[in-house]
């Protein structure tokens, strides 16, 4: 099956998303129900306000907004497989340190030089990998989900999000939206039945918008906003089709 490319740009508050989709096959053969024909009760949401001066913070709002948003109830359950292999790794290097320290405080130095220096090279092992795995593998990576639906047959949705930070081209002296950082997605979407086996669609899509379309001068996060803009994103994904 060859991906062929489109080019997808879904509507904005403030400003043009510019977007793209590669197609691995034609529009879903199935149609589950997107994020935007679920509705969020809006009293479910609380207020978000972070300084919009830290770009770090911006993207980590609209991160934990993103995950919230596609964790609702009939969508996609994340997985949280990268976390879990850190915190492995993390665990297991400092349970390795605990107990070459105790084992040298407890026995003779020359006696316990082998098992110490034993110890340590695992520690820097585990802590390396972890390093390496964070890079290398889970990299952008922010958000995996998964859901089975049922539509004349039994069928899995498999959805993989990206997110990094657009820096501005040319920094001006003065902010405004033309010149604002941006908060970028790249979607993958897979649909497969009989367990994994028989792919019936892959779909990429990928967008960008300026955090001041997300956040107030106040810092304050405008979420129905972002949720529709990320909801037109995945649903492009999910159809694989321009908007």
């Amino acid at each position: 099956m060859t991906p062929n490319e489109t080019s997808t740009q879904p509507s904005s508050p403030q400003s043009a998303t510019k977007t793209s989709s590669r197609r691995a096959s034609s529009a879903s053969p199935e149609k589950p129900p997107g994020p935007l024909s679920i509705t969020t009760v809006p009293s479910e949401r609380e207020t978000i306000k972070v300084n919009n001066a830290n770009a770090t913070d911006l993207k980590n709002a609209c991160d934990d907004a993103l995950k919230r948003y596609l964790s609702r109830p009939n969508l996609f359950k994340q997985i949280h497989l990268h976390t879990d292999v850190k915190l492995t790794l993390g665990w297991t290097s400092v349970f390795v340190a605990a107990a070459t320290g105790l084992y040298g405080w407890k026995t003779e130095f020359e006696q316990a030089k082998p098992a110490v220096w034993a110890g340590f090279i695992l520690y820097a092992i585990l802590t390396t990998l972890q390093t390496l795995y964070a890079y290398f593998v889970e990299g952008d990576v922010i958000f995996i989900g998964r859901r089975k639906s049922f539509c004349k047959r039994i069928f899995t949705e498999k959805i993989t999000i990206s997110s990094r930070t657009v820096p501005v081209s040319s920094p001006a002296p003065i902010a405004s939206p033309s010149n604002a950082p941006s908060y970028s997605l790249n979607i993958t979407y897979l649909q497969s039945t009989s367990g994994g086996k028989s792919l019936l669609c892959k779909n990429r899509t990928q967008g960008s918008q300026e955090y001041s379309a997300f956040f107030d001068e106040k810092g304050v996060m405008a979420q129905e906003t972002f949720e529709r803009w990320v909801g037109e994103l995945v649903e492009a994904a999910m159809e694989g089709k321009s908007t």
